[in-house]
């Protein structure tokens, strides 16, 4: 059994734990808001004592909260996260519809903040104490003191309503249309991490700098580009994969605010409205998506180290 193996192994039951903890705090959390499920459902219509008690059958809502835990871990553990209680449709249908776009919207982010984030933090460390190092700080700085909400909507006013350069609201169809329509709202997502990444390569990057290998290389002779982008680069590897799998794990949870900005029919709005109506197994639904999202993304993390140092394969071995 090779090391990436192990680590699996020993991962999978943390994280089926974890995951247990998540549901039971959300399912908890949820049943100990005020109001009532099956208020939420008839709105402003008049309800007789047997419909609500029908409702309330239906859905499980007249057994204790142990019970009705119970009842849906069992369907979990089928595969079976339950019914939406707003639409009646299939929770793992409701999901799969707005997932798409959580999904593609992270995944965008993350390359900006990757291919911004990652060059900036180099290009800081290399000029140290000079103006390009004052100038990415500074810029790193007002970044990520920006809160996301507040970008997104400037960044709306600016290229979407004033210059219309880009679409105001929705997800668009087809790869251009998705990129046109979800830039703005990557953009928001992201400058506040690409903030992050950069100071962290920028402190990982300093600290190549003083190693004897950078200097053996400059003696040489070797290119900057050549010393910065195979030395320098290589070994900041695995504390720069460290930011990224966190930034990444949160544009996959913290897009809720950019997505209602926007209007973006993904999983930040759906949950948005599940809490409103007390629609538990949806609400449920995304908090196990987005949790096992975020073990994953970890766990990827953790793989990545042993692929980019040797030493911890050796370690793990």
């Amino acid at each position: 059994m090779g090391p990436a193996t192990r680590l699996v192994a020993r991962r999978l039951p943390i994280a089926a734990c974890l995951l247990l903890g998540i549901s039971l705090a959300v399912y908890g959390l949820l049943a100990l808001a005020p109001g009532s499920t099956e208020r939420a459902l008839l709105g402003t219509r008049p309800a007789s004592p047997e419909l609500l008690a029908a409702i309330r059958e239906r859905h499980h809502l007249d057994q204790p909260f142990p019970l009705r835990y119970a009842h849906w871990l069992g369907g979990l553990l089928r595969g079976d996260l339950g019914d939406s209680v707003q639409t009646g449709e299939p929770v793992t249908a409701r999901i799969g519809e707005r997932l798409p776009v959580t999904l593609e919207l992270a995944l965008y982010a993350t390359l900006l903040i990757v291919l911004l984030g990652v060059p900036l933090g180099l290009l800081a460390a290399a000029h140290r104490e000079r103006a390009a190092d004052r100038a990415v700080t500074a810029g790193a700085v007002m970044a990520i003191s920006a809160p996301s909400f507040a970008l997104g909507t400037l960044l709306l006013y600016v290229f979407g309503v004033r210059l219309g350069w880009f679409p105001v609201f929705g997800a668009g169809t087809g790869f251009a249309g998705r990129v046109r329509h979800l830039t703005l709202p990557a953009i928001a997502l992201a400058l506040s991490q690409i903030a992050l990444v950069t100071r962290q390569t920028r402190a990982a990057g300093l600290d190549v700098v003083a190693r004897d290998y950078m200097a053996f290389a400059r003696a040489r002779g070797l290119p900057a580009r050549h010393v910065w982008g195979r030395y320098a680069l290589r070994n900041t590897a695995v504390p720069v994969a460290t930011s990224v799998g966190l930034v990444l794990a949160y544009s996959m949870s913290g897009a809720v605010l950019v997505e209602v900005t926007f209007s973006l029919p993904g999983l930040g709005a759906l949950i948005i409205e599940s809490v409103a109506a007390k629609d538990v197994p949806v609400v449920q639904g995304v908090a196990l998506v987005a949790g096992a999202a975020t073990i994953g993304i970890n766990l990827l993390v953790d793989l990545a180290y042993l692929a980019l140092d040797p030493r911890l394969r050796r370690a793990a071995a």
